[in-house]
């Protein structure tokens, strides 16, 4: 079979081998490839693999050849998965390969709202030390996260491990998820109690119609004075004006931002260059060892599928 990947460039840039796809047949490799260049770049595709690439009616329409879409990623809003059905066209994500790198990520930006390791790395590097006149200069307020309650928006496997880790920082954990569960040592509630009472909030929900912009005025509003907003899952489930107006006013100490609506960052992003705004720019996901772990899930996925069992269907 022809395997295309229309945008590798998101998932190796030399440094993850591609080589385990060639087990399934030729694989050809484009970087990135623009929207208007989509539709015949795919044209000829048995099967393409793709991260973020937008696949939709105007962009397979010459793709009469298609049997599959394998994703380099967990989320498929990029895919038009009615078009997909409707034409036979098998879709299989990536579930789960990015937990413990994002809940990882997750609580390098909390601490380092907490801990202000980089404001102090900078103080010393620019000489400050030397001429301080205490052993120890309280420079940058610090903060324990012990007894602070942490509000996960978003309990799926990601928010379990965030989670997880919080309790084991002896914090309180406030959940809310759409559809009820139990986990033992964190308490479940609607999301105005979850943002009224909150220290911490960090958000670990897919994007979809419900989720967009769920994070708005109204929502910072009933947030606690001096709380703190971290968002590693996708940029639309927040309203970025409504982000750096919390940050302005006070009513947001920090923001901790891993994703945005445009990506890469728009050249007048409203939050770049915030004092207490961290951006890093979606890299939750990219150590080494997750994505050799999600090259493997992708190849899992795309062998169950030429053998009939098909795995991690979303289409």
């Amino acid at each position: 079979m022809k395997i295309i990947l229309p945008d590798a460039q998101t998932v190796t840039q030399g440094d993850l081998s591609l080589e385990p796809l060639s087990e399934f047949g030729e694989v050809v490799v484009h970087d990135l490839t623009e929207y208007d260049k989509i539709a015949e770049t795919v044209a000829d595709a048995d099967a393409i693999i793709c991260n973020k690439t937008v696949l939709n009616a105007e962009t397979l329409r010459l793709a009469k050849h298609l049997r599959y879409i394998g994703l380099f990623a967990t989320g498929y809003n990029n895919i038009d998965i009615s078009y997909c059905r409707e034409n036979g066209i098998t879709v299989c994500n990536a579930g789960s390969y990015s937990t413990d790198a994002v809940c990882q990520h997750t609580f390098a930006l909390i601490l380092e709202c907490l801990n202000r390791v980089g404001d102090y790395s900078r103080f010393v590097a620019e000489g400050n030390w030397k001429n301080s006149r205490t052993f120890s200069p309280f420079v940058f307020p610090l903060s324990e996260l012990a007894g602070k309650t942490l509000g996960v928006v978003g309990y799926g496997s990601i928010g379990k491990a965030v989670g997880r880790v919080a309790r084991a920082f002896n914090m309180n954990v406030i959940a809310y998820r759409r559809t009820p569960c139990e986990d033992e040592g964190v308490r479940f509630s609607d999301l105005d109690t979850l943002l009224r009472e909150s220290d911490i909030v960090t958000v670990h929900c897919p994007l979809n119609d419900e989720s967009y912009r769920m994070f708005d005025k109204t929502a910072f509003d009933k947030m606690k004075d001096g709380a703190i907003f971290v968002n590693t899952a996708r940029g639309g489930v927040m309203d970025e004006n409504a982000v750096a107006q919390a940050l302005r006013s006070g009513k947001l100490s920090y923001a901790a931002i891993d994703v945005l609506e445009q990506e890469p960052m728009a050249q007048d992003c409203v939050l770049c260059g915030l004092e207490n705004c961290i951006v890093t720019p979606h890299i939750a996901w990219a150590p080494m060892e997750t994505r050799e772990r999600l090259m493997g899930i992708v190849c899992d996925n795309l062998r169950g599928f030429l053998s009939g069992n098909p795995r991690n269907v979303v289409s």
